[in-house]
């Protein structure tokens, strides 16, 4: 199979780089990564005390984070990871 690439506008060789995960540990939870992702590949959840996703009618939310609901929608334009402030992405092209 070949590898996925592009173009930039310069006729630059590109390789997208698509969202594989969201430190939750290091996440503040601030929703900037959300604003620019216009491809409905986040959403803010909520944490427990253990470090798991609940629901968020729980009791016992101890805070949210982001987390990739819909990674099959990711374009890998990476805007999320530029934004973050405390470099909680993890990127990676198509495996070949």
């Amino acid at each position: 199979m070949a590898s996925l690439t592009g173009l930039t506008f310069g006729k630059l060789d590109w390789i997208p780089k698509f969202v594989q995960s969201i430190n939750k540990e290091t996440c503040l939870g601030c929703g900037r990564c959300f604003k620019v992702c216009g491809q409905n590949v986040l959403s803010l959840l909520a944490l427990n005390e253990e470090g798991e996703f609940v629901d968020e009618d729980e009791d016992e939310i101890e805070r949210k984070v982001m987390a990739v609901v819909n990674q099959a929608n990711c374009i890998g334009c990476e805007a999320c990871a530029r934004i973050c402030p405390k470099n909680c992405y993890t990127h990676a092209p198509l495996p070949a």
